[in-house]
């Protein structure tokens, strides 16, 4: 089977749908699928699906676009939902400094100093819950790197939706943990996320959809949905030349042991 370790299905996108995508999913042998919150709303609805459909875990968290709500009524709502069994991970967490960079009509978006607070505050959470963490990271690697890094010893977890370059991802590797990619690996003209692929042992890396999000060729542009993750897989099998049984199985095997899923 295969799993996509980061979905959405909580997002509007798939409102009234969520039934028939796993059913597309089931019949594509996407067996297990994380749902993945990005504030407390979502990470709510991530362990209502849970609840639900027995094939989805989820994954609870404040994403930095949403720092600005962090609080501590906010972070207890979080540790009350962790007591759920099928909650297998802190996240998405990270760093996002891409409207940092841009115009001024993002001027509420979240500082760098409340995205790190934010962060630290969740890696503490994972750390006090004993459970994983999803990493997001865009334009900020360094930061990310420095912070992952202090906190090596007690955390463990996933990079997700991977779009560094190679050094980054040689010191995720190299501090232990997992890199995962999603539908951009699909895409014309990569040849450094191609690079990295090569190089990254099987072992370590994870797929994902990132639905709605990322969908891969031939579907770019349309809806994102897990049945698409077995094109991710399909991907990496031709970059790396290793067989899809192979990709399938080497990817399952950490997810389920990274996660804790049965």
């Amino acid at each position: 089977m295969f799993i996509d370790t980061h979905a959405h299905l909580d997002f509007p996108e798939f409102k009234n749908e969520v039934h028939t995508v796993l059913g597309r999913a089931m019949e594509a042998g996407v067996r297990r699928i994380i749902n993945v919150g990005v504030d407390a709303d979502s990470s709510k609805k991530s362990v209502d699906l849970a609840r639900k459909y027995p094939e989805v875990y989820a994954s609870i968290g404040i994403h930095p676009h949403s720092a600005n709500d962090l609080d501590i009524s906010t972070k207890q709502q979080l540790f009350t939902l962790a007591s759920h069994p099928k909650v297998v991970a802190i996240g998405e967490i990270g760093l996002d400094y891409y409207y940092l960079k841009r115009s001024s009509q993002f001027s509420k978006y979240p500082t760098r100093e409340k995205q790190i607070f934010c962060l630290e505050q969740m890696l503490d959470l994972s750390i006090e819950l004993r459970k994983p963490v999803i990493i997001h990271s865009r334009e900020a690697d360094a930061d990310i790197y420095a912070i992952l890094k202090s906190y090596q010893k007690d955390i463990r977890g996933v990079v997700h939706c991977f779009s560094g370059d190679w050094e980054f991802a040689k010191k995720i590797l190299d501090i232990g943990l997992s890199i995962s990619f999603t539908g951009n690996i699909t895409f014309k003209n990569n040849p450094e996320i191609e690079r990295i692929i090569e190089a990254v042992p099987l072992g370590s890396l994870m797929i994902e959809t990132d639905c709605p999000y990322l969908a891969p060729e031939p579907y770019r542009g349309k809806r994102n949905e897990p049945a698409m993750v077995v094109r991710v897989a399909e991907e990496v099998a031709r970059i790396k030349n290793v067989s899809l049984a192979e990709v399938e199985k080497q990817t399952t095997k950490k997810a389920m042991t990274l996660f804790g899923i049965t």
